[in-house]
């Protein structure tokens, strides 16, 4: 059975974690399967993607029994060996979605714990059930977040909060996790809202939105103000005057919805 399934409709990819009896824990076919699937959206002519997980949760995390078969194997060529651009294979479920060239909006409900919410951080913007629960957990196994967790989280998080979640592996509910800057909003149905938004993103040009994706990554990188300011104007500059710009001043001003083809 396919661990993660994927379709499209309305220029919109949807991406579904597919292992509800495990809660979408990650096992080596998960893993694998979840590359796949950011791999796939990437290539596609997508303009926003919707990542969720089946059942009652969206992904608890590391299945543990698949952390048993690890052990078994050649630790050190497996963690550090960079097989996919910066990352190993298991800093790539998260990073991949950030490699994506369009937005990515995750739906959280349920546990979204240590490989799981690190999935989830991949994402451009995380909504989530105010039921939902988050964790760093990987403390709890006596280990450290390793699925690009720390390229990720100090981008939203306080020092203190970041070392707390970190140290303690404790669990939040989405509220706190809201108000510390986990998540980007709550919604009672987080799928349907995650939808609604992908679908005001997919009305927007298409070539805008990638190039403003690509501009926020240059901005977060910790680049020096004048590459940033650089890089403002190249993305602009490339924009300008070109089919999708003119379809949206056009919409604009004749009042109806932009035609991007």
């Amino acid at each position: 059975m396919a661990r993660v399934t994927t379709g499209y409709k309305d220029h919109i990819a949807y991406v579904t974690l597919a292992r509800p009896d495990k809660h979408n824990a990650l096992d080596d076919a998960m893993i694998e399967a979840i590359i796949a699937a950011g791999q796939e959206v990437a290539a596609s002519d997508a303009r926003a993607v919707v990542l969720a997980g089946s059942g009652k949760s969206f992904c608890a995390g590391l299945d543990m029994a698949s952390f048993t078969s690890l052990m078994q194997r050649d630790l050190n060529s497996l963690v550090m060996e960079r097989t996919h651009h910066d990352a190993n294979a298991f800093q790539e479920v998260a990073m991949v979605w950030r490699r994506v060239p369009v937005p990515v909006i995750a739906a959280i409900h349920g546990a979204c714990f240590g490989g799981g919410l690190q999935i989830a951080l991949g994402a451009d913007i995380r909504i989530a059930h105010p039921e939902a629960q988050l964790s760093v957990m990987e403390m709890k196994w006596g280990l450290i977040p390793d699925m690009g967790g720390m390229a990720l989280l100090p981008r939203l998080l306080r020092s203190d909060v970041l070392r707390r979640l970190t140290y303690t592996a404790e669990k939040i509910g989405a509220r706190q996790a809201l108000d510390w800057g986990l998540l980007s909003e709550l919604s009672d149905s987080p799928l349907t809202r995650a939808q609604e938004l992908a679908a005001v993103i997919a009305a927007k040009s298409p070539s805008a939105i990638r190039a403003a994706k690509r501009l926020i990554a240059v901005a977060e990188s910790g680049a020096a103000q004048a590459d940033v300011l650089l890089a403002e104007s190249a993305e602009q500059l490339e924009l300008i005057g070109k089919p999708d710009q003119m379809e949206a001043v056009a919409a604009q001003l004749q009042k109806r919805s932009a035609d991007f083809g």
